[in-house]
């Protein structure tokens, strides 16, 4: 009964303090794609992705019955930073849907504004309405409804203490007539959130060290759990903590005791500590970040997985070395990553997989009508056969007394070829080691898909290669060769495909930018570059996130002034969220269905080349 009480008492008193409107809410899901849109044609930055902001802590004024219910401690505001667009994942400020939706495109339009970085947050965003206004004059009427409605519900200054009430009053100012407060004073608490503005102190992530920040040393191996909440946090640098120095809860005498020891393996289940370090990753306003020198368990879990010499693929070069773009500093780093060339030359010839022909015959039998045919191509230099039709013609000319050359009187039977190649490089990162149902795991269906794909290419005579990559860092970036240009499809390229294993990482520039090298040596009108992967790209080291993404865009850009065709077959659910800013809108495909990757594959090629 007690339980029940209180439950009844938390609704009535939560509903008595509620301040929104959840009648009227839009999330950021409803509206992600055309804010994405939007926010691009303003001229906001093409590698921002449009991702939740985290709450955030308020401590402003509240009211009793705020107090009471414990609410309005946190507040979502809007922010940018250099991964993403920040935006509340649901607005309900308002008392109509059009206006919460409103909210979200004018947010947008300030965080795409170029301005000045002022120092206090009130000055800030009053540059960026008054730029905004005057570059996009079509807002106006937008802001005009948007502050009306807003002004209406912020506090009356006539109520507040004397410094929060100037406070107030400069606040309002200053969202009527932008530019017009040029200075702020200072209250002891923070005033009434500002939805119309940007965040005054964003959540910023804890700085890499000065003196490598992609070179950490204890990065976990790749199985780490995502945390659903992709928002950002609070972060501090710490110190390390000194390990001798602790509260002794114990009593000394127990330590001499042999009674209390039981030789028993206590061992815990990694995964389990990631779920609990997750569950208390989101419950915390504040990650404290400190460096420990010392090698982390994950790590040498990591080194562990290492195959040993004689298991490993061999190692076909000393390696070659690529350069990486680095867009903080607007570079192109040289000889920045080393690509070792790896192929299992000691692979046993072996046969199409059984649970494969049916399909592998099917395809066959569709694109056998690409497969080019042969015909008589005459008035030849030399040939198989005199062409009469040209004997005929200068049989005639010569005893018309007209001089005739007897250059072109042959013919020939030949095969016709299509003027194209195309190199396929598939991700072979850690990742793939993950189920995607009872059966399969993703790299069971890149092997599976390997194997369609030049059974397909082989029957209709285009040249094709095949490659792997993964990555540990920039050195090395493992390239493992399944079939060069110069080599037939037979059971020893079945063989290497088979023998594909998940590895490390995913350095996705320096792939690319190999396959570029090995496409610009074929003699062909049209190359095609495809990439099959299933996420992001992503390493050890800085790798991860803007850096990666910038990276391989630039490969791209390289890749397509060779006249490349580069494309993109993932598997990654959130694909559509960052390829159209790497491979264009028309560049990707995004297959929602993995185990269907092996069946598509080939028709997409097809798709491709125009058959």
């Amino acid at each position: 009964m007690e339980e029940h009480v209180g439950q009844l008492w938390h609704r009535l008193i939560t509903r008595a303090a509620q301040r929104s409107h959840p009648q009227a809410t839009v999330t950021l899901d409803e509206v992600a794609t055309p804010i994405g849109v939007f926010f691009r044609a303003l001229g906001g930055d093409g590698g921002l992705q449009v991702q939740p902001a985290e709450a955030t802590d308020y401590r402003g004024r509240r009211s009793l019955l705020q107090r009471v219910a414990g609410s309005q401690r946190k507040v979502r505001l809007a922010w940018r930073d250099e991964q993403a667009l920040r935006l509340p994942p649901a607005i309900d400020w308002f008392d109509t849907p059009a206006l919460n939706r409103d909210l979200y495109f004018w947010l947008a339009a300030l965080a795409a504004t170029p301005h000045d970085l002022a120092s206090h947050w009130v000055l800030r965003n009053q540059q960026l309405c008054r730029v905004a206004l005057q570059r996009f004059p079509g807002l106006r009427p937008r802001y005009r409804r948007l502050l009306e409605a807003h002004l209406a519900q912020r506090p009356d200054p006539g109520r507040l203490p004397a410094a929060e009430a100037e406070q107030e009053r400069l606040l309002q100012q200053a969202l009527r007539e932008p530019g017009a407060v040029g200075t702020f004073p200072a209250a002891r608490r923070e005033p009434w959130p500002v939805p119309l503005w940007l965040h005054p102190s964003p959540p910023l992530v804890a700085a890499a060290t000065a003196a490598d920040p992609g070179e950490g040393n204890n990065a976990h191996e790749g199985g780490q759990k995502e945390l659903e909440n992709e928002g950002r946090r609070r972060a501090e640098r710490v110190d390390k903590p000194q390990e001798d120095r602790g509260l002794v809860t114990i009593r000394m005498e127990n330590i001499f005791s042999w009674s209390e020891y039981v030789k028993v393996d206590r061992s815990t289940d990694d995964e389990e500590d990631l779920d609990q370090a997750a569950d208390a990753a989101r419950d915390m306003d504040t990650l404290s970040v400190s460096r420990d020198d010392k090698p982390a368990r994950g790590r040498l879990k990591f080194d562990l997985d290492l195959p040993a010499e004689a298991n490993d693929d061999s190692v076909l070069n000393d390696g070659l070395l690529l350069p990486e773009w680095d867009h903080r500093k607007g570079v192109l780093v040289p000889d920045h990553c080393r690509i070792s060339l790896m192929s299992a030359l000691d692979a046993v010839p072996i046969e199409l997989p059984e649970h494969l022909r049916p399909t592998a015959r099917r395809l066959r039998n569709q694109f056998s009508l690409l497969t080019p045919g042969r015909q008589w191509l005459r008035a030849q230099p030399d040939g198989s056969e005199i062409d009469l039709d040209a004997y005929l013609r200068y049989a005639g000319d010569r005893r018309a007394g007209i001089q005739a050359h007897a250059d072109g009187l042959f013919r020939d039977l030949r095969q016709n070829r299509r003027d194209l190649s195309c190199l396929l490089m598939a991700d072979l990162s850690l990742s793939t080691d993950t189920w995607i149902d009872n059966d399969m795991r993703v790299i069971d269906v890149i092997r599976d898909a390997l194997f369609l794909f030049a059974e397909t290419l082989s029957s209709v005579g285009d040249p094709f290669a095949l490659y792997g990559f993964s990555s540990r860092k920039r050195d090395p970036v493992r390239v493992h060769q399944l079939k060069d240009f110069g080599s037939r499809y037979d059971g020893r390229t079945r063989a290497r495909i088979q023998a594909i294993k998940p590895g490390y990482y995913t350095r996705m520039g320096a792939a690319i930018r190999y396959a570029t090298r090995e496409l610009e040596r074929q003699a062909t009108e049209t190359k095609l570059l495809l990439l099959l992967t299933d996420g992001k790209p992503n390493d050890l080291d800085r790798y991860e996130g803007r850096y990666g993404i910038e990276d391989t865009r630039k490969a791209i850009i390289e890749a397509r002034s060779q006249g490349l065709q580069p494309f993109c077959v993932t598997i990654d659910s959130r694909g559509n969220d960052y390829l159209p800013y790497l491979f264009g809108r028309r560049g990707y495909a995004v297959i929602h269905r993995p185990a269907q990757l092996p069946r598509t594959l080939p028709m997409l090629y097809s798709r491709l080349t125009g058959a």
